[in-house]
């Protein structure tokens, strides 16, 4: 591991300002993720600005009815909040779900949305790599590829993303918050994360120095129906093959509201949108769901080992959204 300098922030602009200012400085919460990049050689930064200190943990209601969860707020504190729990179901079950409870403990919400991809190639550090350094290749397309992504592809890259929680907050429109070196903005987490297209070295619109201060769940009626499901390998804290947040409204049999979003199939945290279209007014059907799965997978551009994720994909939408009729029904 190379030698590494250490700086504690004070404030929010006392950590802008040291990262900001600093093209090799890189911020520091949980360092779940961080730690790992930067002992195999993938990230290379000569400094670290610890940001712990920052009044940032806070989750609680907003004015609206929403709720705001502050960027340094561990995964398991988010995970036990009454009003995340009982108002977005889907949220708290994709951090249980996400990983360990001591990483859950460790990991902070920010965090866990900026973490890296999970591709062997991009982290063994020797291999052609696009996001690693761009220009070189992209191993997987033609490697091991069982774990990549089936929607979103390019030529350039098809590295799943990573997170759980990303994918519950993509389905509510969560909104992310930022502050850096050239202000304060809000945007939309659909926008947050990028498809890799011919620059996937570029995952999010985060300039150097930008830290995010808060995610916003906006008022949802729905949302109080949701669940996430995660399908892997194995039953214990494994990255997902195919994970689905779901949130369903029933009016005398028809979709009247929907929202669905998939993990592990995309290049970011992937929104149905085909198969949300499709359902509004669609009779709650299992017939109607498969259909509604269809379209949304009809885009998939599968590769040698993960073709299997377009079926189990389909089929986990539609075991998603019936157990959702099934409860949610009236």
């Amino acid at each position: 591991m190379r030698p590494l300098s250490y700086a504690r922030a004070r404030d929010e602009a006392d950590a802008i300002a040291l990262v900001g200012g600093d093209p090799a400085s890189a911020f520091l919460a949980g360092g779940t993720t961080e730690i790992d990049l930067v002992r195999l050689g993938v990230t290379q930064p000569d400094r670290l600005v610890d940001i712990n200190d920052l009044p940032l943990a806070d989750v609680g209601d907003m004015d609206d009815g929403g709720v705001r969860i502050g960027a340094l707020a561990r995964m398991s504190d988010v995970a036990r909040v009454p009003a995340v729990v009982e108002r977005y179901p889907a949220v708290a079950q994709a951090l249980v779900l996400g990983a360990s409870e001591q990483l859950r403990n460790m990991a902070s919400m920010g965090g866990n949305l900026c973490q890296r991809v999970r591709c062997a190639y991009f982290r063994d550090n020797i291999s052609p790599c696009n996001k690693r350094e761009p220009g070189t290749g992209c191993s997987a397309l033609e490697g091991l590829n069982r774990g990549h992504a089936i929607l979103g592809t390019s030529e350039h890259c098809i590295a799943t993303h990573p997170s759980d929680v990303a994918v519950a907050l993509v389905a509510f429109d969560a909104v992310v918050h930022t502050a850096g070196p050239s202000g304060q903005r809000e945007i939309a987490i659909d926008d947050f994360y990028r498809e890799p297209g011919d620059t996937p070295e570029i995952e999010h619109p985060l300039e150097h120095g930008e830290l995010i201060v808060a995610i916003d769940l906006p008022p949802l009626a729905v949302a109080r129906r949701s669940s996430y499901r995660k399908y892997r390998d194995r039953q214990s804290y494994e990255f997902a093959l195919v994970s689905v947040a779901v949130a369903l409204e029933v009016r005398d049999g028809a979709v009247a509201d929907v929202r669905l979003a998939l993990g592990g199939v995309g290049t970011k945290p992937w929104r149905a949108r085909r198969a949300e279209e499709r359902l509004i007014g669609a009779p709650a059907t299992p017939e109607s769901f498969a259909g509604a799965a269809a379209a949304e997978l009809s885009a998939a551009v599968p590769r040698e080992h993960n073709a299997f994720k377009v079926e189990l994909a389909q089929r986990a939408i539609v075991r998603a959204l019936s157990d959702a009729a099934g409860g949610g029904a009236r």
